[in-house]
């Protein structure tokens, strides 16, 4: 096996095992928010994150965490995802895992079709094709009858879209910010804001030991879910990358049986299989027109 091949292949393991931790993750909040409020949760998990993250970087980083060159925008980045964090954990609280995932991830389809009057990419006819699907299959999880919470659903669409406000930012600031720094403000704004409000949602009773150290593993989870993407970025191209976020969806439902013995009825896993495969096609097909050469202008 030549090396750039065998570095992409360590790249995708990395970023599937990463996918994974991020499906433990929310299968762990979803426990959690069975027991304490939701925003307490989010706190929690950012300020044991932000902790993390100063002490395995700040010693090697220095003040390079904390520079920013476009500071309003990676601020505004970091807050769009306590929106979506605060949202999914919400949605958790009223839908199962595996359901709730599948509408959040019709956010690259939102990339794909903002990429275009905000970003000045081309959007082709797989980008619309895929948006359509994707909303089909939402309709597919959500039908009246399907036995999901309305709120829920809307608080999993609000997740959507603030995951791809947060992705656009990140295309826009790739060039002028590190991720290191990037990284570092998402949990800092995370556990700067949900901390600060912590006293006012603490509730009920003193959390267990064993809920405490689940709160920590949310944060480390989160924490060493993000480096593992990191790393796989350094290994394989994000178009190769890309395709690959949708295995979540898998591990979402594997967890969702195991750990709260709930199976997604034909309707629901069928949406979530046309979502999968929407995202899919639009990642590889923003790819396709990517590489593609732009037509000759006529002579």
């Amino acid at each position: 096996m030549s090396a750039p091949s065998g570095r992409a292949l360590g790249g995708a393991t990395l970023f599937v095992l990463g996918v994974f931790l991020m499906a433990c993750m929310d299968a762990t909040t979803k426990y959690l928010v069975a027991h304490h409020p939701a925003p307490m949760v989010v706190a929690l998990r950012y300020i044991v994150h932000c902790l993390l993250m100063v002490l395995l970087l700040a010693p090697s980083q220095g003040r390079r965490l904390l520079q920013a060159r476009r500071r309003g925008l990676v601020l505004l980045r970091a807050a769009c995802l306590a929106v979506a964090s605060l949202s999914m954990t919400l949605a958790l609280q009223r839908m199962p895992v595996a359901e709730a995932t599948a509408i959040v991830f019709l956010f690259p389809m939102l990339v794909v079709l903002l990429a275009g009057p905000l970003l000045q990419e081309r959007v082709g006819r797989h980008g619309w094709l895929a948006a359509v699907a994707g909303f089909i299959g939402v309709l597919l999880i959500a039908r009246p009858g399907g036995g999901l919470d309305a709120i829920g659903v809307v608080l999993a669409l609000c997740a959507a879209a603030a995951n791809a406000i947060y992705h656009l930012l990140s295309r826009m600031l790739a060039s002028t910010e590190s991720t290191v720094s990037l990284m570092f403000h998402t949990a800092l704004v995370g556990a700067v804001c949900f901390g600060a409000w912590l006293p006012w949602v603490w509730s009920g009773p003193v959390p267990s030991p064993m809920h405490l150290a689940l709160f920590c593993c949310t944060g480390l989870l989160a924490g060493v879910g993000h480096f593992l993407f990191t790393a796989a970025h350094r290994q394989a191209p994000a178009s190769a990358l890309a395709p690959l976020q949708y295995v979540q969806l898998l591990w979402a439902g594997l967890l969702g049986w195991l750990v709260f013995n709930h199976v997604p009825d034909g309707s629901g896993a069928l949406g979530m299989a046309i979502i999968a495969v929407a995202g899919i096609a639009a990642a590889l097909g923003s790819r396709f027109v990517a590489r593609r050469p732009e037509p000759a202008p006529p002579a």
